[in-house]
């Protein structure tokens, strides 16, 4: 189900006390370009260096979900994240000038309404949700979660205490936006008494309060305010679940059931997932293509983006017999060159590179070193290159990046290249 990117109107601003830091922080909700996903910028440090919320940057899962790159980390993600994916938004900036996102009321609904007053706008281009090719499953330590495939996304979520006043709840909710800020955004963070005197001794919760969370003593709730809803510690667990899919870094379509999980597992879960999920449609057409890359006919040489991801893209080329190549390259017996096979897997990599930098438009790669290219069989016209590209190694503007280039399940040609993002 394909649909248009989405961005903020304007911007929109969310500051208040750190859950675990202690510490008052504002940030700044900024529109972003297609492709360039959710951007953290730490304005209070040296450079104002940015991370992003990866799966492979999460740095502390315990009572929270913490990012870190390098020297930058940002704490306490997940409930702007799950603003972010339940309101569908895919490309933002989010400007902090301290080390965590405010916690607000405990819930996701301050960051949807922050959203409301800026207004969400359509982007030109398209992304597409992805899903399972077959189950997958996760158990540890008495936890256990499910995906299974599905033409949208829903969770069932079901928690276990043992307290006489929390012993178990279930829920179970299709996510879509307005499910999302209705039923899910209001749903607050929760602890019970007996957990506050631990976890400030690991120098936890240092900003937590009743005006930020709720509080399960001995003879049930503490907050005078009540609760949103009957069920709200299993949605408010829905909810950090959707801040955790956000970590993905796109759209997908599963059936989710999750027991007793918490952000630890749920970060395990995921990277499990992300092994198993596909495209439903193509991520980028031609028209997306041509914004992005210089190349034109005829010496552009990718259809089609299939997959694209952090550090991985999949495009292909449809090989016709009315190839200009053919012309001259064995025309009683018309094989396509070797080099051009590169060159079509060097420019699918091209495409991820340039989804790595600011300013992409305004950019080209050159290709400066070629290495172990092996080719394995010809290609003919009627095939179907496929490149799989992933990236190696990316510092500033310098990258090295392997391919595999395929027609149906076999390797056509596979190599090592080095590239720079230059100034056009």
């Amino acid at each position: 189900m394909e649909r248009s990117q989405k961005t903020l109107a304007g911007e929109a601003v969310c500051s208040g006390i750190g859950l675990h830091s202690g510490k008052t922080t504002e940030a700044r909700l900024l529109p972003a370009k297609p492709n360039k996903g959710i951007v953290f910028k730490r304005t209070d440090l040296k450079g104002s260096p940015t991370l992003k919320p990866t799966l492979d940057n999460v740095n502390y899962t315990t009572h929270q979900t913490s990012i870190r790159e390098g020297d930058t980390e940002v704490l306490t993600v997940e409930h702007l994240l799950s603003a972010v994916y339940g309101m569908g938004i895919d490309n933002m900036m989010v400007e902090i000038n301290g080390p965590e996102i405010p916690i607000m009321d405990g819930s996701a609904r301050p960051f949807v309404e922050a959203f409301k007053s800026t207004g969400v706008v359509d982007q030109q281009i398209t992304c597409s949700p992805r899903t399972l090719r077959h189950p997958v499953n996760y158990e540890k330590d008495g936890v256990s979660i499910t995906a299974l495939p599905s033409d949208s996304l829903t969770i069932t979520f079901g928690i276990q205490y043992d307290h006489p006043h929390l012993i178990s709840q279930y829920a179970r909710f299709k996510i879509t936006p307005e499910i999302f800020q209705n039923e899910l955004a209001p749903a607050r963070t929760y602890s019970f008494s007996g957990w506050v005197k631990p976890l400030k001794e690991k120098g936890l919760i240092k900003g937590g309060s009743l005006e930020n969370a709720i509080l399960i003593g001995d003879d049930g709730l503490i907050n005078k305010e009540p609760l949103r809803f009957k069920d709200e510690f299993a949605r408010h667990k829905i909810a950090d679940m959707v801040g955790n899919l956000a970590m993905l870094g796109y759209p997908v379509h599963v059936d989710i059931y999750a027991f007793k999980s918490g952000h630890l597992h749920n970060v395990e879960f995921l990277k499990k997932l992300r092994k198993g999920v596909a495209g439903l449609k193509p991520a980028f057409e031609i028209a997306d293509i041509l914004r992005v890359m210089p190349h034109r006919y005829p010496f552009l040489l990718v259809d089609r983006i299939l997959e694209l991801e952090e550090d991985r893209v999949v495009g292909i080329k449809n090989v016709t017999i009315n190839e200009p190549f053919f012309e001259g390259h064995f025309p009683a017996h018309p094989i396509m060159p070797g080099v051009l096979i590169v060159e079509s897997m060097a420019q699918v990599g091209g495409f991820l590179l340039l989804h790595k930098v600011d300013n992409p438009e305004g950019k080209v790669v050159y290709f400066t070193k070629i290495a172990d290219v092996k080719f394995r069989k010809p290609v003919t016209p009627g095939d179907q290159l496929k490149s799989i590209v992933t990236m190696v190694k990316f510092k500033k503007n310098l990258c090295i990046i392997k391919g595999q280039a395929f027609v149906d399940k076999d390797v056509v040609c596979e190599g090592t290249l080095t590239a720079m993002v230059v100034e056009k």
